[in-house]
């Protein structure tokens, strides 16, 4: 054991026995002291929590390494410190404050609340849990220069989160994003002004839902579809969060009118009682309502994360079995159909564009290259695609942009993933493929036989803790000075290295033009395989992600050409030593 790093998170915990703490905080800390296992009280105390591609993300407890009310109300005064000296001398300085479903979730939210107005700083407060695209919303509506939202997204039930907003709606970034870390970092448990001034805090609910509805519509492309299709049968599940406010209403103002919704998902609970857990990329939380979706014979089953920023999709396959389409297949049957169906109503300009993510489908840029629109290529996390947006704006025309983990933005109202409009806009999707004969499905195969087929595969490597985060610094570093030669067999063509930002091709290296720098590396193939390498930004977790094509000329060609590309990606695997 690091005993330099023992004796320092002893001392950082020794502090927290006294100060500004309460009685069960100092019981909790006593505990992990006194515990002969240090493991707790390391992971608990070795470092501060930080901003990450989405925000501060921990563990429920006590510790600087946690999420409780003290690491919440020392971040929201180092970030109300920060505010004030952005905007100083602005008058009527104001946030946004929201909050998901999970344990402990309204407390922070009203500590959040708190704090920004014993510091001066006028707060809009939701009433009650919102989906997190509502809050990027409210901040744009309402003119605030920040907002806070508090949630884990999709992460299992002990977690909780801190995203922190800046005046576009979007996640922060550079230089804001260090720039609070920097007065955080100054604050302490003393430091932080917790009376409240309540003349400064603002109830918000129903006018915010009802303008944030309106602006959801934007979204449509095709209303006469719909209404052709009112009928289509529709299950949905707010997987016990956020998304029960508004989901359902979202969709019977876009005219559709056959909806069910699972009823033991509808109750909020930060326990998800009924899943192993929250995420919808994961088939045994759609399986309620898949199980509905059979009972009522629906035609698709869409679910939200609780706090209603991913989607999740399930339609029937060609032998009537419920299968899931995966975050890549989402992005791609998004991303069409906004450019088919633009095009054939005579909406698409020359100036609209598109975004994705550098580790997502690249058949994406096959459609969007064929069709002659714009797509951009940003860094994982939606705050990138909201900086491409903002870059853009009043010169260029966003339509669309999504990221392979089941999020997607089809309008440029809000500044992040937005699973109300994107469910709203799959179910059009889906009454334009029934409109056409087809089930969702079948349209899948159909964009596939067009564009080509690949399939996409995400593996991540779980390494909890210190020990844990030592060895992906490890597993970075040894990928970039030892890259592949090879993958599946095939030569490794172009290799991008964004935290460099250099491209090496054929031995040649040139300079890839980005707004930052990033840890990621991606190797190219020959054969047109891609393999990305990341390392999480909000878990302990290293990611990899594979691309393979496969050849697909018919549907029938659509079980072969899986398992071709499986094959390959199977065999990337091994060669990239992840077993």
């Amino acid at each position: 054991m690091d005993t330099e790093l023992l004796a320092q998170c002893e001392a950082v915990a020794q502090t927290w026995l006294g100060g500004n703490f309460d009685e069960e905080t100092k019981a909790e800390v006593k505990a992990m002291l006194n515990n002969p296992d240090k493991t707790q009280l390391i992971d608990a105390f070795y470092r501060t929590l930080e901003f990450g591609t989405g925000g501060l993300r921990g563990i429920m407890g006590a510790g600087t390494n946690r999420m409780n009310k003290y690491v919440v109300g020392m971040a929201t005064q180092g970030f109300a410190n920060y505010i004030n000296k952005a905007f100083a001398g602005k008058k009527n300085v104001s946030v946004v404050v929201g909050h998901d479903c999970r344990n402990n979730s309204r407390l922070f939210a009203e500590t959040v609340a708190n704090i920004f107005s014993a510091n001066g700083i006028k707060v809009y407060l939701f009433e009650g849990l919102r989906p997190t695209p509502e809050i990027s919303f409210a901040i744009r509506q309402l003119g605030a220069q920040a907002g806070v939202n508090i949630t884990a997204s999709h992460n299992p039930k002990e977690y909780n989160g801190y995203k922190a907003y800046w005046e576009d709606g979007a996640q922060v970034l550079s230089p804001h994003d260090t720039g609070i870390i920097d007065e955080v970092n100054k604050v302490k448990v003393d430091d932080v002004k917790s009376t409240p001034n309540k003349d400064l805090i603002q109830i918000i609910g129903g006018e915010m839902d009802f303008d944030y509805m309106q602006a959801v519509k934007e979204a449509m492309v095709d209303q006469d579809v719909i209404l052709r299709q009112k009928n289509l049968n529709i299950v949905y599940s707010p997987l016990h969060g956020t998304g029960r406010v508004i989901i359902p209403l979202c969709l019977r103002s876009w005219g559709f009118q056959n909806i069910h919704v699972v009823p033991e998902q509808m109750v909020v609970d930060g326990n998800f009682p009924t899943v192993k857990s929250p995420n919808p990329e994961n088939s045994e939380a759609m399986t309620m309502g898949m199980n509905l979706g059979t009972k009522v014979g629906a035609d698709l089953v869409i679910a939200s994360d609780p706090d209603a920023d991913r989607l999740a999709i399930v339609c029937r396959d060609d032998k009537g079995e419920w299968v899931i389409i995966n975050g890549n297949q989402t992005c791609m049957m998004f991303s069409w159909y906004i450019i088919t169906n633009m095009k054939k109503l005579g909406k698409l300009q020359p100036n609209m564009f598109l975004v994705k993510t550098i580790v997502t489908s690249e058949l994406i840029r096959e459609i969007a290259d064929k069709n002659q629109v714009k797509l951009y290529d940003e860094y994982t996390g939606f705050k990138w695609i909201a900086y491409r947006i903002r870059e853009l704006e009043g010169k260029e025309k966003y339509i669309g942009g999504g990221e392979e983990s089941f999020g997607f933005l089809p309008y440029d109202k809000v500044r992040d993933k937005d699973s109300p409009a994107s469910i709203c806009l799959i179910c059009e999707i889906a009454a334009w493929a029934k409109d056409n004969g087809m089930t969702l499905y079948e349209l899948l195969m159909k964009i596939y036989q067009d564009y080509g087929f690949q399939k996409e595969k995400a593996v991540n490597v779980v390494k909890p803790g210190k020990s844990g985060a030592d060895e992906i610094k490890a597993m970075m570093e040894n990928l970039r000075n030892n890259p592949p030669k090879s993958l599946a067999g095939s030569p490794v063509a172009k290799i991008k290295d964004f935290k460099l930002l250099k491209q090496t091709v054929d031995g040649k290296v040139t300079d890839i033009s980005m707004p930052a720098t990033s840890n990621v590396l991606q190797y190219f193939t020959a054969d047109g395989m891609k393999v990305s390498v990341r390392p999480s930004g909000t878990e302990p977790k290293i990611k990899f992600y594979f691309e393979a094509k496969a050849e697909m000329k018919t549907a029938a060609d659509y079980a072969a050409a899986d398992a071709a590309a499986e094959k390959k990606i199977a065999q990337a695997l091994k060669d990239m030593g992840v077993e």
